[in-house]
């Protein structure tokens, strides 16, 4: 959306005001419909440019919040000083709003790939996003003002009728372009390709109203330079879109040190699988083959989530403790859909039946058919006790504890909530008090819930915030810490690092739980405060620490919990708060 400036009512006069209306091609009732009609299209754009960098942004770095309104702030004051550049050109405002227009195609249309490639080649892009929001921010704003002027010029108007024109045909616009960026763009064009065609179409606006409408004002050698570079832009933003499919394929190589053998963008996030057995590069994953001696790796959304190497740990440490602490019939898995905490669940003899809640059903779906990890989780779907719901895990959770059905609600001897990182913003409420709260309505009176909570060494604080939100509830907490992350590994939000140039002075790669930390590896060294994942076992009394009859081989032991226990008891940090869902701690 344009915002109009303070000196909208100024911009309405000084010399071109003066200057005789425009001889015009068409009536002006016309001629200023189509001036608001290029207002229109110049709003929508410049929202699709807004929302393009929030989303790059928050994809690229992580904390939604946080990019959101470094985004958003930049762009608003830039357009402010937009506006006032805009003042130097009202006297040619033809020839100014062409320019502008030409310039905002280049640099807005081509953003997302711009970013997309500091990420991808030079491992950071928030430099490249603050310079592409000033840019963007000072363009747009400059706008509004040339419009102004040349709708003064179809038709004399007093200024606060001209004001209120310009912003209804603004704000109209910037609905539309507000509703086209995540129901039309982003699923039919994707990001890359939705900005260059985003920008092909303020281009083309711009340059009909110039060259058609406003042509007179403009010499011939102007007119047929304008032509000439409207064609080349157009052409340079065609190219784009026609190289946007072989350009993603190098920045995902880029990324994942490898060549993708699954790169889908579903309705929730971007699934990436590399490496273990599965279908060659850009092959379906139907075409099985032996793997490329690379560790099966699964992101989502660019962080890394599993890696085969060092999984098994991570998933055992999780779900171990919980089961061995009594009765584990019925056991709930939040999250989960690659299947392997389920694998683990399902080792135990005494289980009868298993939910899985997972938000992307793409991702139960890989974790069914893809070779690869299909043989990771050892068809842990194909189990007749396992239960796969499609919800998110809050509604899910909500509906089941409350309302009349809530009393004949099925309890759970075992809740594993294996989800995604709390530090990433659309995490932090399945880490909040209320969360925990309706967890506790559906866990049985002996149950237990288990909860990854983060690394315990490099990120602590968020470590016992997750403790301290479980026993706000009432809970009985343990937590302990198990060894395992290999060096480099650095627990977080952060998307992971491009593998075959890291950025300079960055820190280390963020994947998930169970994953390796990659590019990482070879940046820093292997600190030792960096090789523990950090778990909290949670029950109405203070957790068992016995072992369960039917443990599989290699599950976490009770010399092990106590051990961990013990040392993640030394490092508490008291007095914090809990997170809610109106005040989320995991981001401070």
């Amino acid at each position: 959306m344009i915002d109009l400036p303070e000196s909208l009512a100024a911009g309405a006069r000084g010399p071109s005001e003066r200057r005789a209306p425009a001889r015009l091609p068409v009536p002006a009732r016309l001629g200023r419909l189509l001036v608001l009609a290029v207002v229109f299209v110049c709003a929508a754009c410049g929202l699709v440019y807004e929302l393009e960098l929030v989303a790059l942004a928050s994809y690229l770095s992580g904390d939604s919040v946080t990019q959101a309104s470094v985004v958003l702030s930049s762009m608003v004051f830039a357009m402010g000083v937009g506006a006032l550049l805009a003042k130097r050109l009202r006297c040619r405002a033809a020839a100014g709003f062409a320019a502008v227009e030409t310039v905002l195609a280049l640099v807005g249309g081509g953003s997302a790939m711009a970013l997309h490639a500091c990420f991808a080649w030079l491992g950071q892009s928030r430099t490249a996003l603050v310079g592409f929001s000033l840019a963007i921010g000072v363009l747009v704003g400059a706008e509004i003002p040339l419009l102004m002027t040349l709708i003064q010029r179809v038709r004399r108007q007093d200024a606060g009728g001209a004001v209120a024109d310009l912003f209804a045909a603004d704000y109209v616009g910037a609905l539309v372009g507000g509703l086209a960026f995540p129901f039309l763009l982003l699923p039919c064009l994707g990001q890359l390709s939705g900005a260059l065609v985003t920008g092909a179409v303020n281009l083309v606006a711009g340059a009909v109203l110039v060259l058609w409408l406003f042509g007179g004002d403009l010499t011939a050698r102007a007119r047929w330079a304008l032509a000439g570079l409207t064609v080349a832009v157009l052409a340079l933003l065609g190219a784009g879109v026609a190289l946007s499919g072989p350009f993603e394929q190098a920045a995902r190589r880029a990324v994942y040190g490898t060549a993708a053998r699954v790169a889908e963008q579903t309705g929730v996030q971007e699934v990436v699988l590399t490496g273990g057995t599965g279908g060659a590069p850009g092959a379906g994953a139907g075409r099985a083959r032996k793997g490329s001696g690379r560790p099966l790796e699964l992101f989502l959304d660019g962080r890394l989530k599993v890696s085969s190497d060092t999984e098994r740990a991570y998933h055992q440490a999780l779900v171990g403790p919980a089961m061995a602490g009594g009765p584990h019939r019925r056991v709930l898995v939040l999250g989960g859909g690659d299947g392997l905490a389920v694998r683990e669940v399902l080792r135990y003899r005494a289980v009868r039946a298993v939910t899985v809640v997972e938000l992307d059903p793409e991702v139960v779906r890989l974790a069914r058919t893809d070779p690869g990890l299909s043989a990771l989780n050892r068809h842990a779907f194909a189990d007749p006790r396992v239960r796969v719901v499609t919800a998110d895990a809050f509604t899910w959770l909500r509906r089941r504890a409350g309302g009349p059905a809530a009393a004949r609600a099925e309890r759970y001897d075992v809740i594993v909530s294996d989800l995604p990182d709390p530090g990433i913003t659309a995490s932090t409420k399945l880490y909040s008090q209320e969360f925990y709260g309706l967890a506790l309505r559906v866990l049985a009176g002996d149950g237990r819930l288990a909860v990854h909570a983060g690394p315990p060494r490099t990120r602590p604080r968020t470590f016992w915030t997750v403790e301290t939100t479980l026993r706000s509830v009432g809970l009985r907490t343990l937590p302990y810490r198990i060894p395992g992350r290999p060096p480099g590994f650095s627990g977080g939000p952060e998307r992971a690092v491009p593998r075959h140039r890291p950025a300079q002075g960055a820190e280390p790669a963020g994947p998930e739980p169970g994953a390796r930390s990659g590019g990482a590896e070879r940046l820093t060294g292997a600190p030792d405060r960096a090789r523990y994942w950090g778990f909290v076992l949670a029950a109405r009394r203070p957790p068992r620490l016995g072992a369960a009859p039917d443990a599989p081989p290699g599950a976490v032991g009770p010399a092990d919990l106590r051990a961990g226990s013990r040392a993640e008891a030394r490092e508490r940090i008291p007095g914090l708060p809990p997170s809610t869902l109106m005040r989320p701690r995991y981001l401070e």
